[in-house]
């Protein structure tokens, strides 16, 4: 299991099956289960998830159905991630569609304030091997050449950062929101994304953090997730204006 497979368990039980399949199709999306990685037995899993096994049996059958959960059987087997070249653009576009737009305006505020904080205290206590995975992870972005691998890069970035604040509740809190958010900041809908810039402003975060300014990091990580409202937004209004229309 990788490093960061614990943040994909949530603060308090899920409840229903099809809960636990958006959480791990998030997770595999954002690279926290990496591809051929084996998941948990079934009861472990559900004591995970803070469910009974037969609800964790559901999701896994409907995660097969949907091709991104293997099942081998022998002493060898289990069930194992089987991530997608790319994400379910169409459903991640029509989540933001069906989305108000002060739910919206509430996801990015709660992004910035958690990603501020976790750049705060990150520039107060990361240690130096963490400060340079976010710098590998800031070329990683620039040099991706699918929608896919920037997804992943992106994600892994924040939540590299909120790891660095060596607060598991921040680090939780983070991956969570980026399993919401991530996928609709890349969305290849409406105006483009500047990516060039985009990357500019995770680097300087990133040399915040290492320059132990955590003003300063704060500010920039907070910019930088408020920058992309504005776009979602008339990305949002296109969507939902296009499906208005008879």
């Amino acid at each position: 299991m990788s490093s960061l497979t614990p943040l994909v368990a949530p603060d308090a039980p899920v409840g229903r099956a099809d809960e636990i399949v958006q959480r791990i199709t998030e997770a595999i999306h954002l690279g926290l289960l990496d591809d051929n990685e084996r998941l948990p037995v079934e009861i472990d899993l559900a004591a995970q998830f803070g469910v009974a096994p037969m609800t964790v049996r559901e999701a896994l059958a409907t995660l097969r159905e949907e091709g991104l959960v293997v099942t081998r059987r022998g002493r060898s087997g289990g069930s194992f991630v089987r991530r997608p070249a790319g994400p379910p653009v169409e459903q991640l576009a029509a989540r933001l569609a069906a989305m108000s737009a002060s739910d919206l305006r509430d996801l990015f505020d709660e992004h910035t304030a958690i990603a501020g904080q976790a750049a705060r205290l990150a520039a107060e206590r990361a240690a130096p091997y963490v400060v340079r995975r976010l710098f590998v992870l800031t070329d990683q972005l620039g040099t991706a050449t699918t929608l896919g691998d920037r997804i992943r890069a992106d994600s892994r970035f924040h939540i590299e950062v909120a790891v660095a604040s060596q607060s598991a509740r921040l680090a939780r809190r983070e991956a969570n929101l980026q399993a919401e958010v991530s996928g609709l900041v890349w969305l290849p809908v409406g105006p483009a994304l500047d990516i060039a810039a985009y990357v500019e402003e995770k680097h300087a975060i990133a040399a915040a953090v290492s320059a132990e300014k955590p003003d300063e990091a704060r500010r920039l990580a907070e910019d930088h997730v408020m920058g992309q409202l504005a776009r979602l937004t008339v990305v949002h209004l296109d969507l939902s204006t296009a499906g208005a229309d008879p």
